[in-house]
């Protein structure tokens, strides 16, 4: 074991994605689709056989760079993996796919996205597919976060610590240049593995007693821990025969992606912090609950000047199903509520586009599988404003700390800074890849939807914007090669972009 951890991380990764293929093999097996088996079987095989010569190749590669190596492994992961894992998409017995939407696909299910782009019936082997592959995209979001991002203060921990994105803290630097990345990523995915599928696995049983069909409550199921949206159901959970009971157990799952205290919580880590100090989890709240209730009041004042006729439970189920929607876009997953629909019928209230894009852009929680800005910096802005304010009708107070609790002052201001930094980083990356897009053909509303669906990786957003005709289906190569690096960077992050192309910032 010690010495096939010592392997190259892109070897490991191709191996655990040669043996993902036995699973929807054997459903495909179980469903009597030998064809179908067949095929994810000899893709499996194929993968398992180039990973171990590349394993054997590299198997006394030593990086100079550890720190870089980290980072460049993780973006060449994005890169490389699709195409292999859409290898029996384009089988005939799968569909026959084109390749490039093949391998669009698989990356927005990777990087939890979840924009569908392969048109018509699909099997359920290749639904299970699709959703795996979302789930285990999670999941290497989750190890990367933890092993990778947060020792080089990104992904949003340079807002706690305040110390230079991309940078080792004095406490990591031996360790960052001793360890070897896939011995450090395997430590924290034996930690974190059992957690997360386990979590996963209550779900499906929560959802499959409340009324869910198996097979749609499992994919559900992995859609809401990784937050990548993929439903075996057209229309989403809108659709499915759960309910709104099935909505309740996903709602109480999603705060998983609202913070990382919780899971560590979970893990055995107690010096977490208590949740209800957690300032993500207070933002989310107040961000969910103004907007559940400014959509509801606005949805009634629709209904009454259209004298339609509204009774207790209409509204009870139009207010759960603003509720879940606005949670599920805050946390990037991109569910809609089984209410939706009527309500609007009744409300004849337009789809509020702008809300879900200003939930999707706010993002989930640090070290988590959602996208976004995130919370914490989000709320690191805010409290910098109101210190700000506080400077301005006391100018001779001595300021505090409003942060966390262990968070000095001087470190909660260069953790604004840099929060207003990425912000704005996030800012120009909307407009240079809209303008990109633009340029390729794509009218101005139709190229913003979609950079916004691509860089919060939300990919039912795009679907929900109803008075914009656009969606990642049918697009031409340029554009989705676009839309992809756009995946990847919103999955990534820009700061670790920026880590990537200056590597200077990764000394110790």
């Amino acid at each position: 074991m010690r010495r096939l951890l010592q392997l190259p991380l892109l070897v490991l990764l191709l191996g655990l994605a040669g043996l993902a293929m036995f699973l929807p093999a054997g459903h495909a097996f179980v469903m009597r689709d030998h064809a179908l088996a067949r095929a994810f079987v000899y893709m499996a095989l194929l993968v398992l056989v180039a990973a171990g010569m590349l394993g054997l190749a590299r198997a006394n590669a030593v990086p100079r760079n550890v720190a870089r190596n980290h980072l460049v492994s993780l973006a060449l992961a994005y890169a490389i993996l699709p195409p292999v894992l859409a290898l029996p998409l384009i089988q005939r017995s799968a569909g026959g796919a084109e390749f490039g939407a093949a391998t669009f696909e698989m990356l927005s299910a990777f990087t939890t996205t979840g924009a569908p782009v392969l048109e018509g019936p699909l099997k359920p082997s290749v639904q299970l597919w699709r959703a795996l592959v979302g789930w285990l995209g999670g999941l290497f979001a989750l190890v990367m976060v933890f092993s990778v991002l947060m020792p080089l203060n990104l992904g949003g921990v340079e807002v706690e610590t305040g110390r230079i994105p991309g940078r080792a803290s004095p406490a990591t630097q031996q360790i960052t240049r001793v360890a070897d990345p896939s011995e450090r990523m395997a430590r924290f995915a034996a930690q974190i593995f059992p957690v997360y599928t386990g979590l996963t696995l209550s779900l499906w049983i929560v959802m499959f007693a409340a009324g869910e069909d198996g097979f749609v409550a499992l994919c559900h199921a992995m859609a809401v821990l990784s937050t990548s949206g993929i439903s075996p159901v057209e229309g989403g959970t809108a659709m499915a025969d759960g309910g709104w009971l099935a909505e309740l157990a996903m709602a109480a799952f999603l705060i998983f992606a609202l913070s990382r205290r919780p899971l560590l919580r979970l893990m055995g880590q107690r010096s977490a912090g208590s949740l209800r100090r957690d300032p993500e989890l207070g933002l989310a709240a107040v961000l969910v609950a103004l907007a559940t209730l400014g959509l509801f009041l606005v949805a009634l004042a629709g209904a009454i000047g259209q004298a339609a006729s509204l009774g207790l439970q209409d509204g009870l189920a139009a207010l759960w199903a603003l509720f879940f929607t606005c949670l599920s876009f805050l946390t990037t997953t991109g569910f809609v509520g089984s209410g939706w629909q009527e309500m609007v019928n009744w409300s004849g209230m337009a789809s509020p586009d702008v809300v879900l894009w200003g939930l999707a852009i706010v993002g989930g929680g640090v070290a988590g599988t959602a996208g976004g800005v995130k919370l914490l910096r989000v709320h690191a802005l805010l409290r910098y404003g109101e210190q700000e304010l506080d400077r301005v009708i006391h100018p001779n107070a001595v300021g505090r700390s409003r942060g966390g609790a262990g968070i000095s002052r001087a470190a909660g201001l260069q953790g604004a800074a840099m929060a207003w930094v990425f912000f704005m980083i996030f800012g120009l990356s909307i407009a240079v890849f809209a303008a990109v897009l633009t340029i390729l053909g794509l009218g101005f509303d139709e190229a913003l939807v979609l950079v916004l669906s691509a860089l919060t990786t939300t990919g039912p957003l795009a679907a929900q914007s109803g008075g914009i005709a656009a969606g990642f289906a049918g697009q031409e190569g340029p554009v989705q090669a676009v839309l992809g690096l756009a995946m990847v960077v919103g999955r990534l992050e820009t700061l670790a972009v920026l880590a990537i192309l200056l590597p200077e910032n990764l000394r110790g």
